[in-house]
Formats: structure tokens, sequence, C-alpha cells
């Protein structure tokens, strides 16, 4: 995740562009631009999402028929990669000219949330590639510069891993006469080593750019690079979040995406990686509820002491699952909103305002707090309603929960709580950055 905006000294080489003039907008309500800033100019139908909703349901499916098992193997997830490119999910955000699905970001967050049901790790694998994909749109303000990516990417099927972990120690990008060289190492990079093209972020080095991050990509077997197998770790073991290696990498122009920039248009990928948080908690969440209940209908007799004769008439484990499903509700309809929102933010283009684009950060850390902790919570006192029975390993009930509890730590819920606090007291943003 990356937020690329400054390209007018480094555009793609199929051709050069200049930076669109801002419509400056003061509400939401600012008319919808053209597709010259972006071709989301509209938010999905019914149509499409019970189409591709479909789709999802059907990849979650074949998922879910081994996804303890292959969680416990925690093998590079090439057949999963391979599944996702045969279903068009990786392709559902590409314009339909230029090869893709021509879909919405609440199709592409639902897809994500129906495949967290199922298997998290390949839901948080999709996500990020949705999000690694948009920076042909965040970072290119000029059309013209996009479609060879579009193209390419469509045609590849790529997936998008990604190598941008900003709590790492800078890579290093020193400037050569035809492009950079890059050396360095950056962990949890997710997606990395299934992913067609790996989007990089460095800190240049020497040179007129020199303290800039710039943004580019990289074909998966690019000579230097090297994909570590070290992702081992409690929850979410097959997202491929593995350590890449630099050794003086060749970094040529038409890698080049652009430079880092707070402008606001460019910088909605934050928010938008934050949402798609948020959908993958939910579906953890509804994956978790609906495999308790599983459980818990299985079970013939209800506790010696309980005036009920079966397990799912108990008083007791009724009110907790009532309580569990009722809070999930919740998340649920506060991310579905969240979601249009987003959409409503994107098709605004040019007119996107720096306090347009921060009001939305607020409403999507406020869906990161809440989707967080009612999932992590149900994941956890679930096995108070489903019994020492589903403690089993052949159930692999504890997956909801190591998931949700390795990815909630991705950055810490207390300065999303920080950040809405400032703004509800005070009116404040936080700096926009990687994580805000």
């Amino acid at each position: 995740m990356t937020h690329p905006a400054d390209t007018a000294t480094s555009a793609p080489a199929t051709s050069p562009h200049t930076t669109t003039s801002r419509t400056p907008a003061s509400d939401p309500a600012v008319p919808r631009v053209s597709a010259t800033r972006t071709h989301w100019t509209r938010g999905a139908d019914g149509a499409e999402l019970a189409h591709w909703s479909a789709i999802a349901t059907q990849v979650a499916e074949t998922l879910a028929q081994d996804a303890v098992e292959r969680d416990r193997a925690n093998e590079t997830p090439y057949r999963e990669a391979r599944l996702l490119k045969a279903s068009g999910l990786v392709t559902l955000l590409i314009p339909e000219e230029f090869g893709g699905g021509g879909g919405h970001w609440a199709t592409a967050l639902e897809a994500v949330r129906i495949l967290a049901r199922a298997d998290a790790s390949i839901a948080q694998l999709l996500a990020y590639h949705y999000i690694n994909e948009a920076n042909i749109v965040f970072a290119l303000p000029d059309p013209s510069g996009r479609e060879r990516w579009f193209r390419a990417s469509a045609q590849g099927q790529w997936i998008w891993g990604d190598s941008v972990n900003p709590t790492d120690p800078d890579l290093m990008l020193i400037p050569t006469e035809t492009g950079y060289v890059l050396n360095g190492r950056k962990r949890y990079s997710t997606g990395s080593a299934v992913g067609d093209v790996l989007l990089v972020n460095a800190r240049i080095s020497a040179g007129p750019g020199e303290g800039r991050i710039l943004a580019f990509v990289l074909e998966n077997g690019r000579e230097g690079v090297t994909y570590i197998d070290d992702w081992d770790f409690l929850g979410q073991r097959l997202s491929s979040s593995n350590t890449v290696t630099y050794s003086d990498v060749a970094v040529n122009q038409d890698d080049v995406l652009g430079l880092l920039s707070d402008e606001p248009y460019s910088s909605l990928v934050t928010p938008g990686i934050q949402l798609a948080f948020g959908n993958l908690y939910l579906g953890i969440a509804e994956g978790a509820l609906a495999k308790g209940r599983e459980l818990i209908n299985a079970r013939p007799n209800a506790w010696f002491l309980s005036s009920a004769e079966k397990y799912r008439h108990d008083p007791f484990v009724q009110r907790l699952v009532g309580e569990l499903k009722a809070h999930t509700a919740g998340v649920a309809a506060l991310a579905e909103k969240v979601n249009r929102r987003f959409e409503d933010v994107l098709a605004l283009g040019n007119a996107v305002t720096a306090q347009l684009r921060g009001e939305l950060a607020i409403e999507i850390a406020e869906l990161k707090v809440i989707s967080s902790e009612v999932t992590t919570r149900l994941a956890h006192q679930i096995f108070e309603a489903t019994g020492t029975s589903s403690t089993a390993s052949k159930h692999g009930f504890d997956l909801y929960w190591r998931n949700i509890r390795t990815h909630s730590l991705h950055d810490p819920v207390d300065y999303k709580k920080l950040e809405v606090g400032a703004h509800f007291l005070n009116g404040e943003f936080q700096p926009i950055s990687l994580y805000t």
C-alpha cells in the first residue's frame, strides 16, 4: 500500500503526462467529475454486486474445503493464487475497455469480505492486490499514462504484491543514467512470492529527488530480487507476507509509477487499505459465527443444569450467540455504509479536498476500531458457546482467532481511537502517512 502522486518527473515510458488541475470542493455534494482523474465515476449497482458476489462465493466454497489443512501446511499459496486468477476476481477493478471486469470498490470489498469467511489469508492477498493495483489510478493523474499498466495487468491476470512496509529501515535507491539501483530488504511484503509484480516504495538516496519516496513496479523474477521464505506466524499464514531482499536491482524509468505525495486524491490509497481491513475483519467474524453455529447445532445435549433439552436451546448459549451476532450486524451496517462513502469520494476525482479526504479517513478509522474489537472478542468468546469439544484439532476452530489476532496488530488500534477522538474533540486530522 502506498500513495504515490507526484509523477511529473517520472512518468511511465508509454507517454509523458502533465498533472491535471484540481477543482476545489467544499462538501461531498460537488458534482462528479469526468474520467480524466478516475474511471470510478459511479458506484456498483445491484447487478454488478450480485454477479461478483456469486463468483466470490464459489471461490470461498472451494477455499473452505481444506482451509485448515492448508493453513497447517503453511505452504506458499501458488494454488490459491491460480484460483483467484481463474475466477476473474483479480481483474475486477480494471476498466472493461482494457480487458478488465469494469467493477467498483463496493464490489471488490464485498469479495474480500466473502473470501475472509472461509480463508482470511487469501482474502488479505486479494485485498492488498486491489489496493496495490489501484495505484495505477492514484499515482497517474493523466489517464494516458494508465492504459499500458491496465492492459498488462488484465492480459497477464497480474496479482500485485507489495514491499512497502514503512516501519523497516528505508531501502537505498541510487539514481543512474537509465534509472536507479536498489539495495536493501523489506519485511511483511504481502503477496510478494506469488505476485506477478511487486509494488515497491524506496527513498531516493541522492540527486535532485533525494529524500523523496518513489513508488515503482518490479516483475516477479527481476534479477537481484530474492523472496525469503520466513513468514511463519500465528495467523494469516498463507498471505505470502515474507521478507524480500534487493541486491543491485536495476529499476528502469518504465518501472516507475511516481513519487509519494500528500495530494488528497492520491493519498486516498491509505484510507482504502484501512477500509479493506475493516471488511476483512467483518468476514472473519461472519465465518466464525457460521462455523460456531455448525458446532453448536451438532451438540446433542444441553448442560445437565440447563432447563433446555438440546444444547442450541440453552438460554445462555442463545444469549451469547445473540450478542455476538448483533454486534457483527452492526459492523456490517457500518462497513456497507463506509464502502459506499469511499466510492462517492473516489468519484469526485480532482474535486477531493484535504477536508473530504480527512473526514473519510475518520469514518474508516471508526470502522477499523469497531471491526477489530468486535471480531477479536467474537473469535475468542464464541468458544464459551461452542464448548470444550469445539477445541478438538479436527475442527480447526482456532483459525479465526489466530487470523484476526495476527492481522489486527498491523497498526495499533489505540492510534485509530486517538485519530477519531482528536477529530471529534478538536476537529484535528492526523498527518498523512501509510497508516493514516
